[in-house]
């Protein structure tokens, strides 16, 4: 069966995952998932992932983060951009997630990067998730 929403298919598996409180989490591997994956690592949403070839598509394993208290650390992963309805904004619409306690992610011409970089590098995009 086709994914119409493979990136939104990558944030349900994360939650389900979490939710199960799983260790970590297999998705279909993309460059676009692999940025998200690269921006949730380095914003300390996620402890690790790491790219198998399976010959063919390859896999994403994704290891996910808890708190001492076995609590996820993402509290709430959710789709912005979906294929039915894209969502851009130009740098000066982009708000904090949250007050700040949370990010987004964009696409842009320079590739995917949290709303905070995107202001920074005064560049839009499409708003992939925000994470929090």
């Amino acid at each position: 069966m086709a994914i119409t929403d493979p990136i939104g298919d990558m944030l349900t598996r994360i939650r389900n995952a979490q939710v199960a409180k799983h260790d970590r989490v297999d998705v279909p591997a993309s460059k676009v998932k692999e940025e998200i994956c690269r921006v949730l690592l380095r914003e300390g949403y996620i402890r690790a992932y790491q790219r198998i070839d399976d010959g063919r598509q390859g896999i994403l394993q994704i290891t996910l983060k808890y708190e001492p208290d076995g609590t996820p650390v993402i509290r709430e992963l959710r789709r912005v951009s979906k294929p039915s309805l894209r969502v851009y904004i130009r740098c000066d619409e982009i708000r904090p997630v949250r007050t700040g306690l949370g990010i987004s992610i964009l696409s842009t011409c320079r590739g995917v990067m949290t709303g905070k970089e995107a202001r920074e590098a005064n560049v839009g995009g499409e708003v992939l998730c925000e994470v929090w």
